[in-house]
């Protein structure tokens, strides 16, 4: 790859490599700032680019000013670039810095907070540091660009591209606040589930007209959520996808109040396919088990008319609609769906959201005779370009796990049906088996949508109590929103991590890796929490969220209620 390469991709404009002159002279800034060293470029000239995951290996040649730069074109309208420089020691090397940037006016300087390694060693992982901390400014206030998400079809099965919201996001201004509004908004996501819970077995549903939904300033609904991207009628539309809801929606034309997204509005009026679903339905009738709420009769025509509530204030609604749904390049005829009309609240841009519950109205059961109930994904972490995948159907033999896949029945609860609950028999930190009477219980559900496990009181005290007294001889720090396990570890290198294995019956079992036993909320490492918390009564169901799920895969089986579990590093490519 040359220099030439970039201007035919449009990869850099004579904008941006102005940008690039103000950011070398920001990095030199910074790095005088951080050490009063001089910091020199790399004699190290190669010619092509690697894989971004492992930066360690990534390529560097050279196309303008003092440093390096590498693009890697991600596609024909977006790259990414790494400008990477070392300091000289004598003859050595004797460490790599790294600026990621989206040219979009974002850069991060790697830090000690950059995870450069995790080696197994028995029941503990090392975990290993940089030496800078990260570095997040703006260099522009340009917005980031809306991806379309790829697709590719393999054995039968159709995979979408994964990716994590916060992608898709503004450039981080501070990032703890930021952390912070996730686990906020992450509290409200469980607190909402347990008050969805108690409604459901106490037999509450809503009858809610227009006219009482209440308008709201627009609180986010998003927390860590991930995205994939479909064809519905003809337009491409990216949508949060979850498991813990059924109803798949988009926003649509035309719109009484919307939200921003970056894609094009969904319109009606350009699919051919596009039909109303009546009242008095099939259809219309599942939104009750589906969303909590009846199905409203519109008038003129009289059409089925939706409600969807979320715990933060934010809510859809709208028309229930049928259109042709394309995944990959298998069609799906006459998929139900909202077509939102009046949307409030901060959905990361993307166009609505994707349902994998297990009512009938969710994507799962209108598509079981194309494959058969079955789906999984595998979560990526969350740095930019990291990919993941949501397959539906196919065999096992399209994942790419490193472990054997392990299996547990789904926990049958006729007013739970919506939710996929497990039996969660027990866990272990290290090697250690915890007690709890509060295992064995059948109360644990696994969620695509939130982020921090939740576990009753008893269990998580057993997980607490047993953790701190393998991790011992590190500083404490102060809690920080639920997690109350926080440590500083801004003075080390590397430390030594005790491994975390939930085990469920039928002896499944998922196993924990160090990125998601750990939340780093400052960027130094003086602040790294347990990235677990506490349910406040032991009767409520637990939760095990996305952070915990990373780089596993989950598969769900609908048609025979089991779910299964095995390590893998998420790609999609």
């Amino acid at each position: 790859m040359d220099a030439n390469l970039l201007d035919e991709r449009n990869c850099l404009s004579e904008e941006e490599k102005t940008n690039i002159g103000s950011l070398e002279e920001t990095i030199d800034n910074t790095l005088k700032n951080e050490e009063p060293k001089e910091f020199q470029e790399a004699a190290q000239q190669v010619n092509s680019c690697v894989d971004l995951n492992d930066y360690s290996k990534a390529s560097l040649f050279p196309i303008i000013g003092r440093y390096h730069h590498c693009v890697i074109p991600e596609s024909d309208d977006h790259c990414l670039e790494i400008l990477q420089f070392q300091r000289n020691a004598g003859s050595e090397i004797e460490e790599l810095y790294c600026v990621l940037t989206d040219l979009e006016g974002n850069f991060h300087l790697i830090s000690s907070t950059s995870i450069t390694g995790a080696d197994s060693a028995g029941d503990k992982e090392i975990l290993r540091f940089n030496k800078l901390q990260w570095k997040h400014q703006m260099i522009s206030n340009n917005h980031p660009t809306l991806l379309s998400l790829k697709t590719r079809t393999d054995k039968g099965a159709i995979i979408l591209e994964m990716q994590h919201t916060d992608y898709l996001l503004k450039p981080v201004r501070d990032w703890s606040q930021r952390l912070q509004k996730h686990l906020i908004y992450d509290d409200i996501r469980v607190r909402s589930f347990q008050s969805r819970i108690r409604d459901t077995i106490t037999g509450q549903s809503q009858v809610v007209s227009e006219a009482q939904i209440p308008i709201t300033s627009g609180v986010k609904l998003q927390t860590l959520n991930y995205v994939v991207t479909v064809n519905l009628g003809g337009e491409n539309m990216t949508l949060i996808a979850d498991t813990g809801s059924d109803l798949t929606w988009v926003q649509c034309q035309p719109c009484k109040s919307c939200y921003n997204q970056r894609e094009p509005l969904f319109n009606p009026s350009m699919s051919q396919s596009f039909q109303s679903v009546p009242c008095g339905s099939s259809s219309c009738n599942s939104l009750q088990f589906a969303t909590g709420n009846y199905g409203i009769c519109g008038t003129n025509p009289p059409t089925c008319q939706y409600v969807v509530n979320y715990g933060d204030g934010s809510y859809t609604h709208g028309e229930l609609a049928r259109d042709s749904l394309l995944l990959g390049d298998t069609p799906v005829k006459d998929f139900v769906f909202g077509c939102g009309r009046n949307n409030r609240g901060l959905f990361g841009g993307v166009s609505g959201l994707m349902g994998l519950g297990r009512s009938d109205l969710s994507l799962i059961s209108q598509t079981n005779d194309t494959f058969g109930g079955q789906f999984s994904y595998c979560l990526p972490v969350t740095h930019a370009q990291a990919s993941g995948s949501l397959t539906l159907g196919g065999d096992t033999s399209v994942y790419r796990n490193s472990t054997p896949i392990t299996y547990t029945k789904m926990v049958q609860n006729p007013q739970l049906s919506t939710f996929y609950l497990l039996n969660l028999t027990g866990a272990s930190i290290g090697g250690v088996a915890l007690q709890s009477p509060a295992f064995g219980q059948g109360n644990i559900l696994i969620d695509s949508g939130t982020v921090i496990t939740r576990l009753p009181p008893s269990i998580y005290s057993a997980v607490k109590a047993e953790f701190l007294k393998q991790f011992t001889g590190y500083p404490q720090a102060p809690r920080f929103s639920i997690l109350d396990t926080c440590f500083n570890l801004s003075g080390y290198d590397e430390v030594n991590i005790p491994t975390m294995s939930m085990h469920f019956e039928g002896d499944a079992e998922l196993t924990v890796d160090v990125q998601g036993i750990f939340y780093f909320v400052k960027t130094d490492a003086s602040q790294v929490c347990l990235a677990l918390a506490s349910l406040m009564y032991e009767d409520e169901i637990g939760i095990i969220g996305n952070y915990q799920q990373r780089n596993n895969r989950v598969i769900y089986n609908t048609a025979e209620s089991t779910l299964g579990f095995a390590k893998e590093t998420c790609s999609f490519s």
